[in-house]
C-alpha cells in the first residue's frame, strides 16, 4: 500500500514483522519467514515510529528534527510498495487479533483484512449417515468460525464422510452446485484421514471426477471369492482423530479469509502413523457427465484421427523413434501414476529383478484381468529398458494404455448386427483367425489351456452387438469391429462377444508416436508367430557385429546368473527388422529359456527392444531352483516350459547353423526423422500385400496421454490361432519351408505371454 502525508489510518510493520533496531547497523524486520535489513539512518529514526500509534503525520511530525515531511513520504512509499507496511483506523485490537492477522500475513493475505472476512463469513457442516459432526462443530467456534444451516448463506460447505465414494455425496455435489457454493470434503478417521479438495460449482472439477478415479482404484483392489469387496475395521487414536479435524477446520478457515492455492484442489492425506502428508491432485474430466461434455469421446470416434508431422526426439538408437525422451515424457505425464487420484499405480522396480535388468512394473494388468487371467507372467503391467527413467516411462505408459483401452461407458458405438451393418462390418474372425478346426474343437482346445489360448464361440452375424469405428490410413474410410474386441471389458464374454486383446494397443508421447508402435508389435507378432508355430529355424544376430556398449554390460550380467543369451532374425515377408533374443540356464538340467521380441526400422533398436523385453521375463524365473520349485509364478503352461523345455526338445530356438549370422549392414534400412513418414513407409508395406491399417484413437481427455489401438487384419497374432493365410504360406514363399505346416504339425506349445 502506497503511503501518503495524509490521513491514512495508523500505520505500522504488518503483524508478522517485528521490529529490532541496532544502531548503528541496521533496523530489522524478523519474522517466521526470514529477516529483511533495512539499512541507513533513515531506517534507523523511522523504524520505532512504525509501531501502530501514528498516522503518516503524526511519524511526519515525530521524526521532523531529522527528516523532512518529504523523506518520510517518500520512505514510507517504498516501504509500502515493499509490503511491509500496513495502515488501520484507530481502533483496538487484542494480541490474538495480533497473532492471527501475522498468520495471514505470512500466508500472502492482507491479514487484518483476512480477519474481518473470517469473522463475517461462516460454514454449512453437512455429516453424512454414520459421521458425527460435533467435535468439527466445536472446533469452528474455537477458531472464530461460524456454522449455519444455510447453502446459501454459507460461504463455504464442509462435508464428513467416511468413504469418499458414499452414496450421498452425488447429492450433496448437487446441491452445491445449484446454489453456487464451493465445498471442502473431509473423511477424518482412520490411520489416515483425507482432507479436500475444494470443489467449486463454476471452475475445477468436480466430484464425479473424483469419483471416477476413486472407482478405477477401487476395482482393483483384492477381493477374496465370493466375498466381494473386504471391510475394513475400525483403527484411530482419539489424538489423531483431533488432529484431523482441527486440519479439517484450518482448511476451511484459510478459504474463507481469502486464501487460494494449488493445493486446495488436491485430496491431502495425513498419515499419522509416520506424520506424513500426501498431496494427490483431482484433474477435471472434460468428459465428466456432470461438469463436463458425456459425448465427447463418442463423437471424436467418428472422426478420422490426422497423421501430423512429428519430429523424433533424438537421432540413433537410444530415441527409438519417439516424440519425446523418456525423462521428458515422465516429467509430462508420471501425475498420472497417483495412488489416490492417478488412473494407474506408480511404476516400481518388478520384485526379483536382477540389477542388469531395467525392468519396472506399474499395477494390474486391465488387458489380462478383462480375459479372466489375473495373475500369471502378464499380471502387472510392465516396461523396460536400458535405463530406469526408459523402464518406468515404458510401465507407466502401458498402464495407462490398458487403462485407456478398457471400456468406460462412453466409447464410439453403434448397435447393430454383422449383417445389418453390410460392408462397414469386419468379421472378428477377419483380425482374431481363429482357424475353424479351433472353433469346431473348442470345449476340448479349452480345457486347460491358458486365457492366451483360449477359443471363443463362433459369432453370430445376425446377433445385435456394439460396433465402434476405426479408421483406414489406406483410404480414409471407416471399418467397424465389434467393441468388446476394441476395448476390454469383462462382461463382454459373458455375452457371448469377442473379447479385447491387447494387440496392437500403446500409448506414446504422440499420437503418431502411439499409432507407430501399435503398428511396429504387430508386425512383431505377426513375424514371431510364422517362425514359432512352423518351427523353423532361423539365421543368427550377431550380437559382436552390432558392437552396441551396452551388449557387454548384458552379457556379464546373464553370465552372472549362469545364463547364456543369443538372438534370432525373424524378419518376415515385410521386410522391418523383427529379432528374438533368448536366454537358458547353464548350471542346472532345466534351462529355464526366457525371450523377448523388437520389431523396428532400425535393426539396433529391434534388438535393443528384444532384449530388453527378455529381461522382463527373468524376475519369474531368477530364484528357480533345481528342483523344480522357486518360480514366481503359478501359470501351468510357463511352469511346464520352464521346468522341462531345452533347447534340445525344442531345437527351433536355436539358430540355423548353415546360414550366415545377420549383422546390422544387412537390413536395408533408411533412417527417417519423422513418425509420420515411418507410418506411411509401413502403410505401405501392408497394402502392398493386401492388407489395411486400421487405427482407433483411445486417448482419453482427461489424460492426454495419446493411445492408439492399431488393427491389421490378416496379420497373426502370435497366441494360437490356426486360420490359413500367412501363417502357412508366408514361410513357404520365404524359403524357409518346402511346403506349408499341416494344422495338425503346428508347434503344439502355444506362446505363453
Amino acid at each position: 500500500m502506497t503511503a501518503t502525508t495524509g490521513e491514512a489510518g495508523l500505520v505500522e510493520f504488518k503483524s508478522h514483522l517485528g521490529c529490532t533496531v541496532v544502531p548503528g547497523e541496521a533496523a530489522y524486520l524478523v519474522s517466521h519467514s526470514g529477516t529483511t535489513a533495512l539499512r541507513g539512518p533513515q531506517a534507523e529514526i523511522l523504524a520505532p515510529l512504525l509501531d501502530g500509534t501514528r498516522t503518516p503525520d503524526g511519524v511526519a511530525r515525530d521524526a521532523a528534527a531529522s527528516l523532512t515531511a518529504a523523506e518520510v513520504s517518500d520512505a514510507l512509499r517504498v516501504l509500502g510498495d515493499a509490503g511491509l507496511l500496513r495502515y488501520r483506523t484507530p481502533a483496538g485490537r487484542t494480541p490474538c487479533d495480533r497473532a492471527t492477522e501475522a498468520y495471514w500475513d505470512l500466508a500472502g493475505l492482507d491479514g487484518a483484512r483476512a480477519v474481518e472476512e473470517t469473522a463475517r463469513a461462516s460454514v454449512r457442516l453437512v455429516a453424512l449417515p454414520g459421521v458425527s459432526s460435533d467435535t468439527v462443530r466445536e472446533a469452528c467456534r474455537a477458531t472464530g468460525l461460524r456454522v449455519t444451516d444455510s447453502t446459501r448463506e454459507a460461504a463455504l460447505g464442509l462435508v464428513l464422510c467416511d468413504d469418499y465414494l458414499a452414496p450421498g455425496l452425488s447429492t450433496v455435489d448437487a446441491e452445491h452446485r445449484a446454489a453456487r457454493r464451493p465445498w471442502l470434503l473431509a473423511r477424518l478417521g482412520g490411520p489416515e484421514p483425507w482432507i479436500g479438495p475444494f470443489f467449486r460449482p463454476d471452475d475445477g472439477p468436480c466430484w464425479s471426477c473424483l469419483a471416477a478415479r476413486l472407482r478405477g482404484h477401487r476395482q482393483a483392489e483384492p477381493t477374496v471369492r465370493g466375498a466381494g469387496h473386504l471391510c475394513r475395521p475400525e483403527a484411530a487414536l482419539s489424538a489423531g482423530s483431533a488432529l484431523a479435524v482441527q486440519t479439517a477446520v484450518l482448511e476451511a478457515v484459510k478459504w474463507t479469509a481469502g486464501y487460494r492455492g494449488a493445493e486446495q484442489d488436491a485430496v491431502r492425506t495425513l498419515d499419522l502413523l509416520g506424520l506424513r502428508v500426501g498431496t494427490h491432485p483431482v484433474s477435471r474430466r472434460p468428459q465428466c457427465a456432470v461438469c463436463g461434455d458425456p459425448q465427447l469421446v463418442g463423437a471424436r470416434g467418428w472422426h478420422p484421427p490426422r497423421l501430423r508431422s512429428t519430429p523424433r526426439a533424438e537421432a540413433g538408437p537410444s530415441g527409438g523413434h519417439r516424440a519425446l525422451t523418456a525423462e521428458r515424457m515422465l516429467e509430462r505425464y508420471e501425475h498420472l501414476a497417483d495412488p489416490v487420484t492417478g488412473v494407474v499405480a506408480r511404476p516400481r522396480r518388478a520384485p526379483g529383478a536382477p540389477d542388469f535388468a531395467q525392468v519396472y512394473v506399474s499395477g494390474r494388468n486391465l488387458a489380462m484381468a478383462a480375459a479372466g487371467s489375473a495373475s500369471g507372467v502378464r499380471a502387472l503391467s510392465g516396461g523396460k529398458g536400458l535405463t530406469s527413467a526408459e523402464a518406468r516411462a515404458g510401465a507407466l505408459g502401458e498402464a495407462v494404455e490398458r487403462y485407456s483401452g478398457t471400456r468406460h461407458g462412453d466409447e464410439p458405438a453403434v448397435r447393430d448386427s454383422l449383417r445389418g451393418l453390410g460392408e462397414a462390418a469386419l468379421h472378428p474372425n477377419a483380425v482374431q483367425l481363429y482357424h475353424d478346426r479351433q472353433f469346431r474343437d473348442r470345449a476340448a482346445w479349452n480345457a486347460g489351456r491358458s486365457p492366451f489360448a483360449w477359443v471363443p464361440e463362433r459369432f453370430d452375424p445376425s446377433a445385435p452387438v456394439d460396433w465402434t469405428p476405426l479408421w483406414s490410413l489406406a483410404t480414409g474410410t471407416h471399418r467397424l469391429l465389434p467393441s468388446s474386441m476394441l476395448y476390454f471389458s469383462a462382461p463382454a464374454g459373458a455375452r457371448g462377444e469377442p473379447l479385447a486383446d491387447s494387440n496392437g494397443n500403446a500409448a506414446g508421447s504422440s499420437f503418431e508416436d502411439a499409432a507407430l508402435q501399435g503398428l511396429l508389435e504387430l508386425v512383431e507378432r505377426d513375424a514371431v508367430a510364422l517362425w514359432w508355430y512352423n518351427r523353423t529355424r532361423q539365421p543368427a544376430v550377431d550380437l559382436d557385429a552390432f558392437a552396441e556398449p551396452y551388449l557387454e554390460r548384458l552379457r556379464h550380467g546373464y553370465r552372472r546368473v549362469s545364463r547364456e543369451i543369443w538372438a534370432l532374425d525373424l524378419t518376415s515377408d515385410l521386410g522391418l527388422p523383427v529379432v528374438a533374443a533368448l536366454s537358458r540356464r547353464t548350471d542346472k538340467p532345466s534351462q529355464d529359456i526366457v525371450f523377448g521380441f523388437g520389431a523396428h526400422f532400425d535393426p539396433r533398436i529391434a534388438l535393443r527392444r528384444a532384449l530388453t523385453e527378455m529381461g522382463q521375463l527373468l524376475p519369474a524365473v531368477g530364484d528357480a531352483r533345481r528342483d523344480g520349485t522357486g518360480y514366481r509364478v503359478e501359470h501351468p503352461q510357463a511352469l511346464q516350459w520352464w521346468r522341462h523345455e531345452t533347447v534340445t526338445s525344442q531345437p527351433y530356438l536355436l539358430p540355423a547353423a548353415e546360414q550366415e549370422p545377420r549383422t546390422p549392414h544387412l537390413w536395408d534400412h533408411t533412417p527417417t526423422t519423422d513418425l509420420r513418414d515411418a507410418i506411411t513407409t509401413a502403410t505401405a508395406l501392408l497394402t502392398a500385400r493386401g492388407m489395411d491399417v486400421l487405427v482407433l484413437d483411445q486417448t482419453r481427455p482427461d489424460l492426454g496421454l495419446p493411445v492408439a489401438k492399431v488393427v491389421v487384419p490378416g496379420l497373426r497374432h502370435f497366441w494360437a490361432r490356426y486360420a490359413p493365410g500367412r501363417l502357412y504360406d508366408v514361410p513357404v514363399a520365404l524359403g524357409r519351408l518346402a511346403e506349408p505346416t499341416p494344422y495338425a504339425r503346428l508347434n503344439p506349445v502355444p506362446l505363453f505371454v
